[in-house]
């Protein structure tokens, strides 16, 4: 009876989008979108990895089938309704994965996992972000004047051109990145022990906004292993070295202990 309340839950959870459900997996995968990304970022990732992980991407409210739902502006609002939400999910071994905000979202999940007492992933995979505890060296730029603020994102290579010329589709999802940089740029670090779980920092070897050195700060957020990799290309290294990072977090899986190799 728990069994089928639980998949019936699944169907319904706006949260959670899965490419490929698998019920019989080892391992869940909850992966975090960058600012103004929609789950279907991660629909081809399935593909890449190994067939004991079940990906679950996150949708998070205001943006594809989530598009008439408020989005949040604070990491605390946001963090609360994941917790519900996954609450049901945490019943196998799980591991987190976020790209830029994603990431910080993915690191304050795990905190408050922690806090709550509630299931730990067994790998946080923190990708295309400084460490939490290190300051921003870039200024904010979620409440710019709409002229400034697109030749902000202009600048950081992350939304096609196409879409920043088109001035009717960016009054739609101008709001969503501005929600989602907010809840990044407001985020203020507070002091806690360091999580009891690996820590895979990745990186883009040109970003110009997440230098190596802030990368490795993210050692300091770990009891346990950790471990950086860099690839080829900007911030959106993920989508451009794909594959090869696709690589690096399946190895990463794999090496967890108990799972196949």
């Amino acid at each position: 009876m728990r069994q089928g309340l639980m998949q019936a839950n699944r169907a319904t959870n706006p949260w959670l989008v899965q490419p490929r459900p698998n019920r019989l997996a080892d391992l869940r995968l909850f992966c975090f979108p960058f600012a103004g990304g929609g789950a279907s970022l991660f629909r081809l990732w399935p593909d890449r990895l190994p067939a004991w992980v079940e990906l679950c991407a996150m949708q998070l409210p205001g943006r594809e089938s989530r598009l008439r739902e408020p989005t949040h502006q604070r990491i605390g609002s946001l963090i609360d309704g994941l917790v519900d939400a996954l609450a049901a999910e945490l019943d196998k071994p799980f591991a987190l994965f976020g790209h830029s905000m994603g990431a910080l979202v993915a690191f304050e999940l795990a905190r408050e996992l922690r806090r709550q007492n509630l299931p730990s992933p067994r790998l946080l995979i923190a990708s295309g972000r400084f460490a939490p505890q290190l300051r921003p060296r870039r200024p904010p730029i979620h409440a710019l004047p709409e002229v400034a603020f697109r030749e902000e994102l202009r600048l950081l290579d992350g939304t096609p051109q196409a879409l920043l010329d088109h001035s009717e589709l960016m009054g739609l999802f101008s709001p969503i990145i501005r929600a989602d940089l907010a809840v990044n740029e407001t985020y203020a670090y507070t002091e806690e022990p360091p999580l009891d779980l690996p820590i895979l920092a990745l990186g883009g070897l040109t970003d110009p906004w997440v230098h190596q050195d802030e990368l490795e700060g993210w050692r300091l957020q770990t009891s346990d292993r950790f471990e950086r990799q860099q690839f080829a290309g900007g911030h959106f290294f993920l989508q451009t070295a794909t594959a090869e990072m696709l690589s690096v977090l399946s190895r990463a899986l794999t090496t967890l202990q108990g799972f196949p190799s």
